[in-house]
Order: structure tokens, then sequence, then C-alpha cells
């Protein structure tokens, strides 16, 4: 299936292989025409139910290059790495545990089943290196791998005109440092106090080793992330954690409606949590190459707020101005890859039937909202009356017009991109002002009167 999505996102203009005419550049991607207006839906819908529909929340766009010191603070410079493996033969390199995962997947296949110590996740760098020597697992092509090692995954730049005179830097590995560097900012310059939260849409960069999974893990990304700041004497951090998993689990069965049969939970264990986690829980999807995560919730307790303090020398505590008291806050961080919510969705509403092949995409998350056809293309009355209507449209819908081909091509297209309603002009409209539209999903047709359109696409 996952071939059939590459194909189909590459056909009608979702994604493209980046700089394809140079050869392509791994593990990066292009949004097309298409998949830039799904991109900006997922993102406005998700700014909507978590910022504008909530009394507790303010958002922040920071930038992509901050302070190199932001990065040590955060323990990025020291620990942000992944265990990399090489092949001695042809040099590429490879992530330890997706090697791993993959051998094991191949020997399932093989009806054998082979058993983990413990979770992958969980398995230090040696403890990997073992396995592969134990099991003489070889790399792609066939040949021997090297010892594994790890793998810093922040990409580093330098700022400044003069080469002898330029300092590192760093383009974020996400976005979330961006808001505790501004968290003193935010509380001085509005009127919020605790709990309240801070969200943020951004790009991110992570120099990850990947195994070709389409758009899921990418060196260039976009997060929607959330710190929600909060006093721990007064609010329970177990109920608040647990109204943040439930926003995360309606916002996609019910906001992006995915099946809750595809999704679970999963929690990290002790030895897969990071240090300063007191709690971590997955959402995992299915996607059509596994379970994998999807949206990440951690319980940060204060490590973040007091790591910047540190290192900045810079108060970050909150005083409530009621009560007088001094506190640094506590942290839980909701944050997911818009990219993965845009794979899930092109994934969940993926059919093909003997008929056709469509995407059942919310109305709310769908590229276009409405297509508008002249029947032919070559009646001036019935293009003009077209044409005014597409262009009236426009100002309540993102409309799309096609008068290419024939009726049935236009309808394929639309039902590839995913359209919920397609709006014929035909010669009946130049008697009696009624349009046929048709709806996607159920394929049936039905005339409404122009001046009843635009109610009748609202319902």
């Amino acid at each position: 299936m996952l071939d059939e999505l590459i194909a189909l996102a590459k056909r009608r203009g979702f994604i493209y292989p980046t700089s394809s005419i140079y050869g392509g550049l791994a593990n990066a991607y292009d949004y097309g025409p298409v998949g830039v207006e799904l991109l900006r839906n997922i993102r406005n819908i998700w700014w909507r139910e978590f910022i504008h529909k909530r009394e507790d929340m303010v958002g922040i766009d920071s930038q992509i290059i901050l302070h190199p010191r932001t990065w040590e603070a955060s323990g990025h410079v020291s620990s942000f790495s992944d265990p990399l493996i090489e092949d001695v033969k042809t040099h590429k390199r490879y992530r330890v545990d997706h090697l791993i995962e993959v051998w094991i997947e191949s020997q399932v296949q093989k009806g054998i089943n082979v058993s983990l110590a413990k979770p992958l996740e969980a398995m230090s760098l040696e403890e990997m290196g073992a396995f592969i020597i134990e099991h003489r697992i070889m790399s792609p092509e066939g040949n021997a791998l090297s010892n594994p090692k790890k793998f810093n995954l922040l990409f580093s730049t330098h700022i400044g005109a003069v080469e002898e005179e330029k300092s590192l830097a760093y383009l974020r590995g996400e976005t979330a440092q961006g808001i505790f560097t501004n968290f003193k900012h935010v509380i001085e310059s509005t009127r919020v106090k605790p709990p309240f939260g801070i969200g943020q849409i951004g790009k991110a960069f992570r120099n990850e080793i990947t195994t070709g999974q389409f758009i899921f893990r990418t060196f260039e990304f976009e997060q929607a992330e959330i710190e929600y700041f909060f006093d721990a004497d007064e609010t329970n951090w177990e109920t608040l954690y647990g109204s943040w998993k439930e926003a995360m689990w309606h916002f996609v069965t019910q906001v992006c409606g995915v099946s809750s049969e595809h999704l679970t939970w999963y929690r990290h264990s002790d030895a897969e949590r990071s240090h300063y986690s007191k709690e971590t829980n997955d959402l995992m999807y299915a996607f059509p190459f596994g379970v994998k995560e999807l949206w990440g919730i951690a319980y940060r307790t204060t490590y973040d707020l007091q790591q910047h303090m540190k290192y900045s020398g810079v108060k970050l505590d909150y005083t409530d101005p009621v009560t007088g008291k001094t506190y640094t806050p506590h942290v839980i961080e909701p944050a997911v890859g818009l990219n993965r919510l845009f794979l899930m969705l092109l994934s969940e509403h993926y059919h093909v039937t003997p008929e056709r092949t469509y995407l059942s995409l919310p109305q709310s998350l769908a590229p276009y909202r409405v297509a508008v056809f002249p029947l032919v293309a070559n009646k001036p009355e019935l293009v003009s009356k077209a044409r005014e209507l597409c262009n009236s449209l426009r100002n309540h819908f993102v409309t799309y017009w096609d008068d290419r081909g024939n009726i049935g091509k236009r309808y394929k297209y639309q039902d590839e991109v995913g359209t919920p309603s397609c709006v014929t002009i035909d010669f009946q409209t130049l008697e009696d002002q009624t349009v046929t539209v048709r709806d996607r999903d159920t394929m049936k047709q039905e005339r409404v009167a122009i001046p009843q359109l635009i109610e009748y696409l609202n319902q």
C-alpha cells in the first residue's frame, strides 16, 4: 500500500521527491500544489483546536537558529544522538535499531521467532552491537557492518560573513526550546498565568539515518508542540496529563476522522524514557509499514526551565501576583510532527474499489472543498456561467476549476485529491438556476438551486 500512496502523492501533486532533476536527495520531499493545501489545513486546524479554542493557550513563533548555548542547556549538543552503523564496503550508514528491526521481521516471515531480552528502544549501543554480531546480521547490500557508534542529530552551521570570525550555530532539532527561552517574555507581556500553555508550529531539522519510510522521518520536518506550565502543588500532574492524552485522541479520531482501531497508546519503560521525563507515552498509528509513533506526550517536570536558568543566569521562575509564591513551573509536552499527521491522513483515507480510487478526507482538511465544472468546455454560455459560479464560491471555499477532458476524468481527478463535492453547470442550469452536486464518498448526485448552494455545501 505504501508504494501505491507514494505513486498517488506524486501523480496528483501532493508530494514530490526533492531536487529530482538532479537525481533527488535522500530523506527529502517537496509538497506540491495539492499537498501544500492539505498541509496548510492541518496547521490551521491544529492551531484552531489547541490555541484558538482554549483560554489557557497562547502561541509564539521562534527562530530556527537560536543561540548555541540553548542546545548546550537542553542537552542536545551532548546527548542528541542515534545509534549508527556503517557498511564496511559501501560506507552507507544505517540506524542500528532499524537494521535489527528489519532483520527480525525477515525472520518472522520465515517462521523463525526471535526474542529480545528487552525492547530495542531500551537496548544500549553495546547490546545492539552484540546482537548484530551474535546473529551475523549484514547490511542491506549483504556486506559486513562496522561497530555501532553514536551519531549526533543536530545540523551545525556558522554565522558570520568573514570566514575566520564565523560562530558555530545549529539548526533547531525541535521547536520546544524556543518556547522555554521565551517563557519570561510571554509571562511579562501577556496576562497569562499557570496553568497555561504555549504552542508553536515550525520547522525542525534532524540529521537522521532513515530507512525509506516516505515522509515518516525526514531531515526537515514540521512540528506542532505545546509546553503546558503548571504549579505541581496546585495541579495534579496525572489528571492534567490524562486530559492532554484525551485531547490528542479526540483530535485524531474526531477531527482527522481516524478509526480508533488503528490507534494505540505505548507507555515508555523506565529504560526508554528520557532522564528528564517522569512519564512518556506515544500515540501509535498503524501506518502501511507498521505501527509507529504518531504523537508523543511527556511530563518533563521542571527540567527545561531549570537548565536554561543554570546556563543563562536568568531567573525563569514564576511569582503568583496574589499569593506571592515563587516557584519553577512543571511542564507537560504534547508534540506531533505535522508530516506524520499528513501521512496518517493519506493512509487512513485512501480507498481503492473496482470502480475508482479516492481519498475520504474530512471536509475541513481536504485540499479543495469544491470543484466546479462546465458540462462541456466548448459551449461559451456554460463556461461563462460556470466561471461566474466558481468565482463566487471562492469567496467562501477553496475552489478548484476544471474543464479538462470529459466529466468522468474530472471526477476521477477530484476523487483522488479528496475533493468532497463537485458542482457541474449544465444546460438545465441556464433554464432553472440549479446545478448538479456530486458527493465524493457516495457518488450520489443531487440538483441544488444556486442560491442555496453555499448553505448546502456547509452542511
